[in-house]
């Protein structure tokens, strides 16, 4: 998926300005690295609100156009108001095209309800990793990574080593090779050790 986000140069910075700004429905933010120096910029606030309510565009090249100039950014952070949609501030790194990203990609679990565990045994998927760390060039960088349940039984899980990733994307080093997904039985070892003897 591909995302647009109009934005123009902020000259006036400052607590003061910045509220200013909020009370126009604008969004302080700033873009960084590469070799260029940091720059602060105003975003619409209800175009920016939309876009973070995306998923996709968390982890995904955003063309960021700077007064008419175009450059490809990734969303590094962002902060908003403890109970209102209201954005505060967000940050914007610059992407290079021939250096390595490091980011966190979301985890999308597919066929959970013919997993035999499921579907034949009633037990329950268990998701324990929902994101992961990954490096890889801009080009390749996916959207998420998708996880498929569909040969696990009760008492199975996909441990992070066993995640298929797409070419050129790579999984940050992990001391430990955590689960990341496992189908449970309903009342724990028991209900494991019921369902794998129903289902021979």
């Amino acid at each position: 998926m591909s995302f647009e986000l109009i934005a123009q140069a902020r000259t006036l910075q400052g607590t003061s300005a910045s509220r200013r700004l909020r009370r126009a429905s604008k969004v302080p933010g700033i873009v960084y690295g590469g070799n260029i120096a940091a720059q602060a910029i105003e975003v619409d606030h209800n175009d920016l609100l939309l876009k973070l309510k995306k998923e996709a565009f968390h982890s995904s090249i955003i063309n960021l156009v700077v007064d008419g100039k175009k450059e490809a950014v990734l969303l590094r952070d962002y902060q908003v108001h403890a109970y209102k949609p209201l954005v505060h501030h967000i940050d914007f790194q610059r992407v290079d095209a021939d250096h390595e990203l490091h980011i966190k990609v979301p985890l999308h679990f597919v066929n959970e309800e013919v997993a035999p565990g499921v579907k034949l045994n009633g037990g329950l998927v268990n998701h324990v990793i929902t994101e992961v760390d990954v490096h890889c060039l801009a080009k390749d960088l996916p959207e998420f990574v998708e996880v498929d349940l569909s040969a696990l039984k009760i008492g199975d899980s996909i441990h992070l080593s066993q995640l298929k990733l797409p070419a050129g994307v790579k999984l940050v080093a992990h001391a430990t090779d955590d689960v990341v997904v496992g189908v449970v039985g309903k009342g724990g070892a028991s209900d494991a050790a019921e369902g794998e003897a129903a289902a021979e």
